[in-house]
């Protein structure tokens, strides 16, 4: 089911998706979707991410920060690493703690934070922001709307110092990030927290574990 797996594990990138515990994952979609399929979409959305991320060449591993157990197992079995969410003290504080964990186990690693909320990603697509990103020491990529930030990156060496939610884009800015500037990379851009998000990530063609989900929905 979906992207096959890139099993060249010796690519330069180790990225680090944050997951919330589903019951509390994209509160602000519930009103679209209702509360009973909030959860599993939330899921869903990160197994999409998960398997695209793993199956684009630039990629060495993936690591998910999450204390949820059902998250933890099911994208584990798609190839991630789980990394106890230990602090509980908020997205940015749990990727500067994946990023670390990701460089106790190899210190020359070049790290990218990735949202978990990104149905529509593909490979090839990640592959070129990575690409690109590889020319700086830390580089993000905003989000669709402009005012988040979807992909923040750091160079071996290089603290991830990440500063997610909200305005971040200007936020990373701020911190002398580089603007990833591409086009044709709308999969990476397109998270979703939202009805409309959503609908928009199905234009662009949603991963298979988001689609068997989303179907029911797509009528309404």
């Amino acid at each position: 089911m979906g992207p096959m797996p890139n099993t060249d594990r010796t690519a330069a990138w180790s990225l680090v998706v944050p997951l919330k515990p589903l019951a509390l994952a994209k509160s602000r979609l519930a009103a679209a979707t209702g509360d009973a399929l909030r959860p599993g979409l939330a899921l869903a959305f990160a197994q999409d991410t998960v398997a695209a991320a793993l199956a684009c060449p630039a990629v060495r591993d993936v690591a998910v920060v999450t204390d949820d157990p059902l998250a933890a197992a099911e994208l584990t079995a798609l190839g991630a690493r789980i990394v106890p969410d230990a602090l509980s003290a908020g997205l940015n504080a749990a990727l500067a703690y994946g990023a670390r964990s990701v460089r106790d186990l190899n210190p020359s690693a070049a790290v990218a934070a990735l949202n978990a909320d990104l149905p529509a990603l593909r490979p090839g697509e990640l592959q070129r922001v990575l690409e690109f990103a590889t020319a700086f020491p830390r580089a993000f990529l905003a989000d669709a709307a402009g005012i988040g930030t979807t992909l923040l990156s750091a160079a071996p060496g290089m603290e991830l110092n990440p500063a997610f939610g909200g305005p971040s884009r200007l936020r990373h800015s701020a911190t002398g990030a580089a603007e990833i500037l591409l086009d044709g990379v709308e999969s990476v851009r397109r998270d979703v927290d939202t009805g409309d998000d959503l609908r928009a990530a199905a234009a662009l063609g949603l991963g298979p574990y988001t689609a068997l989900r989303y179907a029911p929905l797509a009528g309404t």
